[in-house]
């Protein structure tokens, strides 16, 4: 057993909240398309109430800290609050779309010891890109900031998100990270915005162009095993649990909301009005998260793919029940196997494969 499944089991066992994504800003010098935030400030966090946040989050057991916005660094306070968090001793990870690092701010970056910075790139071509940001020049000042954190000696992870804009891109995108020397990691998931608007759910790439994805190597491994059929549940998956939301893992708006995980926006408690503890030990909603296991869930449990499942009980709550299939998971299982879900047997239709009820399997 590795050493970080062997933390996160013994987090899970003591009811720990190892990891924690705090947006420490949804201000943002980027529009993209695909984003699900708001960016104007109601308010968000003084630094003082942060650095408070951050103590709680070490005395509670806190180790996997994320940064996240927004745009960090359209905060002033932010290497205050990396110092900080460091002093505290997380391992922290910083996500960024990086336009605004140079070669002063990737130096400090490195001398705070941040373990991991994921820069967002979207297309090699600055046309594409920088029509998903609504930034001109974000790519270029992107790529010169991969440059200067790797100089630094920094970890860096390029991150994509395949949606119809950047379709044909993908193979570019992966080409400019090995270029650059970084890892690189593609996510086919668009989600609601945090208010509820699916408007945006329309950017979602179709069944083809993810089916291509779960058939790389590059991207998936061994795709023998990633597209195989699933197995027959046991009663172990039957006894799980979804996902690690609010059983190791939550996250924490710009404005104190606690929610389970960033994709989903249960509202659990705010840490300007309760102790993050208060809120972690004895939060109805988070208590409620984790009493769900896989035989709870009406229809998942009678389905074939609920042991290997990507399903979100976030992108599920924003259809209407977190018990519920996440009707974008059941696509993805589809197109990753071939077997119709339990979902799509019971009548669900996606709008761009409407007629995949109809068919077995993938020729």
């Amino acid at each position: 057993m590795s050493l970080l499944v062997e933390m996160n089991q013994k987090a899970f066992d003591l009811g720990v909240p190892l990891s924690v994504q705090l947006d420490i800003t949804y201000r943002c010098n980027e529009r993209c398309v695909h984003c699900y935030l708001d960016h104007d400030d109601h308010g968000e966090m003084t630094t003082a109430e942060i650095k408070g946040v951050l103590d709680q989050l070490a005395d509670a057991g806190v180790f996997f800290l994320t940064l996240s916005g927004g745009e960090v660094l359209m905060r002033r306070d932010f290497f205050e609050i990396v110092e900080y968090a460091r002093g505290l001793l997380f391992n922290v990870k910083i996500k960024t779309n990086a336009v605004m690092i140079h070669a002063a701010e990737a130096q400090r970056i490195r001398e705070l010891g941040v373990e991991q910075v994921q820069i967002s790139v979207y297309s090699h071509r600055p046309e594409v890109h920088d029509a998903i940001t609504k930034l001109p020049g974000s790519l270029k000042r992107t790529i010169a900031a991969i440059r200067f954190l790797k100089s630094a000696g920094l970890k860096v992870t390029m991150a994509n998100v395949l949606m119809t804009p950047n379709l044909s891109d993908n193979a570019g995108v992966m080409a400019l990270a090995r270029q650059l020397g970084v890892p690189y990691t593609l996510d086919p998931t668009i989600t609601p915005k945090m208010d509820g608007d699916a408007s945006i759910l329309g950017l979602r790439a179709p069944a083809a162009q993810i089916r291509e994805v779960f058939e790389n190597s590059e991207l998936v491994g061994n795709v023998d095993e990633f597209c195989a059929p699933p197995q027959v549940p046991d009663e172990s998956i039957m006894d799980g649990y979804p996902c690690s939301a609010g059983h190791t893992a939550c996250y924490i708006s710009p404005y104190g909301d606690v929610f389970p995980c960033v994709q989903f926006p249960l509202p659990s408690g705010n840490v300007r009005e309760q102790k993050f503890l208060e809120i972690w030990n004895n939060s109805p909603e988070l208590n409620e998260v984790r009493s769900i296991r896989a035989r709870d869930l009406p229809t998942c449990s009678t389905c074939s793919h609920v042991g290997t499942c990507t399903r979100c009980p976030g992108l599920a709550y924003m259809e209407g029940n977190m018990r519920g299939p996440s009707t974008a998971d059941c696509e993805k299982s589809f197109l990753r196997t071939g077997i119709p879900s339990a979902n799509m047997l019971n009548g669900f239709r996606s709008e761009r494969t409407p007629h995949l009820i109809q068919i077995q399997s993938l020729t």
